[in-house]
């Protein structure tokens, strides 16, 4: 069974030591929202960067290259490579995570699009995006494995 979060296995373990409310998804979340903020952050940095080296060198876990495929990330032109390697280094640079949005709800030219608008957020609201976001793919996981 693949695993829900990217290199992140504390969040189902405590998941499963605490009582079940019969729904799998909402348990998880309630680990990751109970987190302290430095293993929320952890947990954003387990991420890989969009169309970035890991994709290149193919370290990729499976489901991320499944979902990165699936937005076309694993073909994209030189030009297009290039506006995603300079947008990826634009957010790590202002906020010190990787750049996370569920691929599978969309296409490169959205996720251009939501890379540059969430540029001009704060670091607080992209914390707070960043753990929605890997709830939309943790949920889609979910989805895969039922």
């Amino acid at each position: 069974m693949a695993a829900l979060f990217e290199h992140s296995p504390w969040v189902e373990e405590r998941a499963d030591a605490g009582p079940s409310s019969g729904d799998r998804h909402a348990d998880l979340m309630a680990v990751v929202h109970a987190a302290t903020p430095a293993e929320q952050l952890v947990l954003i940095r387990a991420h890989p960067e969009l169309a970035g080296k890991a994709a290149i060198d193919r370290t990729l876990t499976d489901a991320s290259a499944a979902e990165q495929a699936s937005a076309g990330l694993d073909r994209l032109t030189p030009q297009e490579f290039e506006k995603f390697h300079a947008l990826n280094a634009a957010y790590r640079e202002k906020f010190g995570f990787p750049f996370i949005i569920c691929v599978r709800l969309t296409d490169k030219a959205g996720i251009l699009s939501a890379m540059q608008a969430r540029l001009a957020n704060t670091r607080e609201a992209e914390i707070a995006t960043a753990i929605e976001q890997i709830g939309e793919i943790v949920r889609l996981r979910l989805e895969d494995q039922s």
